[in-house]
């Protein structure tokens, strides 16, 4: 049971599951219509490719500042099982192709910058080398894309967009970029000098945790602010939800001895954006 856990963690799943959680819980914000059925699925399986295909064009790519560093465990099951893997993606490419045409025509159009964009992106990793200093937009981008991709999928359907819902989008965001920053902090802790180059490696551990300690405290000072600023009880525990998303990422921030042990950051990282759950 262990290994299969493990081995659907390392399909990035929880991550895959989180993204739907979190775009059905940005859906029910607003009341104007519900969000076409297909967009869940499609974004599953776009997060999905996205995430697979980034793992395995790494075990393609050279490490020429590391060249004996082994792979994490990670990447050496992606190595495993690669072909099988392509064919998966494949597979999901072509789904995810055939639901496009139930989309709504907003989300299509949508759906083609984001994916041009994600593309590129990929594309760009793959290419450039290991401490080029543009891989250092890695976390930034990789928060706005996936932040889009959540949000944007559902805000493109709405004939308006509160603000409210943009102060929640926004919300997100920064919990996004708080994950992928801990993450790469987390990973620096792990194996100092092997740590892949990331915002972590270039900017420091001590600035690190002061832009994290400060991205939570704006984050649940707005998620406070706004319970007060609306009258709608589920935008309330929403917004209440974004709150202890990112109070949990501090947390692992402030006992990382305990949560490198096992990569339990990782579990619970991506765990976080399972708590929508709690108020669908």
């Amino acid at each position: 049971m262990l290994n299969y856990l493990r081995n659907v963690y390392y399909l990035s799943f929880p991550v895959v599951v989180g993204a739907v959680l979190s775009n059905r819980m940005a859906s029910r914000l607003s009341d104007v219509e519900p969000v076409h059925w297909a967009t869940p699925i499609v974004l599953a399986l776009v997060v999905f490719i996205i995430y697979t295909v980034d793992r395995l064009l790494d075990i393609r790519k050279p490490n020429a500042d590391y060249p004996n560093q082994p792979l994490t465990a990670r990447h050496q099951f992606h190595r495993t099982h690669a072909q099988v893997l392509w064919r998966v993606v494949i597979g999901a490419t072509s789904l995810a192709f055939v639901l496009t045409f139930f989309l709504p025509g907003s989300v299509v159009k949508f759906g083609i910058v984001l994916g041009g964009i994600c593309a590129a992106y990929v594309g760009a990793v793959f290419r450039l080398p290991a401490r080029h200093p543009a891989l250092l937009l890695k976390e930034p981008l990789v928060a706005m894309l996936y932040a889009a991709g959540v949000w944007g999928s559902v805000w493109v359907q709405r004939p308006s967009v509160s603000s409210i819902e943009i102060a929640e989008g926004l919300m997100f965001l920064g919990i996004a970029f708080q994950n992928l920053i801990l993450f790469a902090v987390m990973e620096q802790l792990e194996t100092p000098d092997q740590s892949l180059f990331s915002l972590a490696t270039a900017w420091g551990l001590d600035s690190c945790d002061l832009i994290l300690r400060w991205l939570t405290f704006v984050i649940v000072l707005t998620g406070f602010a706004l319970c007060f600023i609306t009258t709608d009880r589920f935008a309330q525990r929403s917004a209440l939800m974004l709150a202890l998303m990112s109070l949990t990422l501090y947390g692992i921030q402030r006992y990382p001895d305990y949560f490198l042990r096992n990569e339990r950051y990782r579990w619970l990282g991506d765990g976080v954006f399972w708590m929508p759950i709690l108020v669908l």
